[in-house]
């Protein structure tokens, strides 16, 4: 069951096994990691993952496309969302002044570093290698099935094309689904959509 805390998507919380996870090279007596995925990718918003130890609880949240999408983008929407989900992090995980936070470096989560070194906390920028990485890339991808994008097309990490040619195929439908604030999208992939979508239903007529 899902319930909704301003405007975002809070999913699930829970306690991962670490044998399963295989992430004794991260343990520190109490830490927290934060990475994030789908920034780079055409479609969806951002999947934001925490991970706690030790007792190893996980957490994920998303940012929702719209916040990807004019005037928001412009605005940096997803900034404000990152800082409510790093809100949400230190209720739900309940860091205390021997806890330290590692953060990926991506620009999505400078927020959320600003936030958590404004509240007191130890904050190191770091690049998010190993199972963390994984877990909150599987996030984004479910995310992607989800909405209609074929599993087997998601099985390369390098999805741009894979993801612009799903839009492609009903480009007027699917384009509510794009982070249609980017000026790429604008400026170029936008008219490569529709372009190959016209030239797929002339093969097709």
């Amino acid at each position: 069951m899902k319930d909704y805390i301003n405007g975002l998507t809070s999913e699930f919380v829970e306690c991962l096994d670490a044998q399963a996870m295989g992430l004794d090279q991260f343990v520190f007596r109490k830490e927290i990691l934060i990475d994030d995925a789908g920034w780079g990718d055409l479609i969806l918003g951002v999947v934001i993952g925490a991970l706690k130890f030790p007792g190893r609880k996980y957490m994920r949240r998303r940012i929702p496309v719209s916040s990807f999408q004019s005037p928001n983008f412009e605005n940096k929407r997803y900034l404000d969302d990152a800082v409510k989900i790093a809100e949400e992090i230190v209720e739900v995980m309940q860091p205390d002044s021997e806890t330290g936070f590692k953060v990926c470096t991506g620009y999505v989560l400078s927020s959320i570093r600003e936030y958590l070194r404004d509240q007191g906390f130890v904050v190191e920028e770091v690049k998010i290698a190993g199972e963390l990485q994984e877990i909150v890339e599987r996030s984004y991808v479910r995310w992607c099935i989800e909405v209609g994008v074929p599993a087997e097309r998601l099985e390369d990490k390098k999805r741009f094309w894979t993801l612009l040619d799903w839009v492609a195929e009903r480009p007027k439908l699917r384009e509510k689904l794009v982070k249609t604030g980017w000026k790429s999208w604008k400026r170029k992939w936008r008219k490569k959509a529709f372009e190959k979508s016209s030239k797929r239903h002339a093969r097709l007529s």
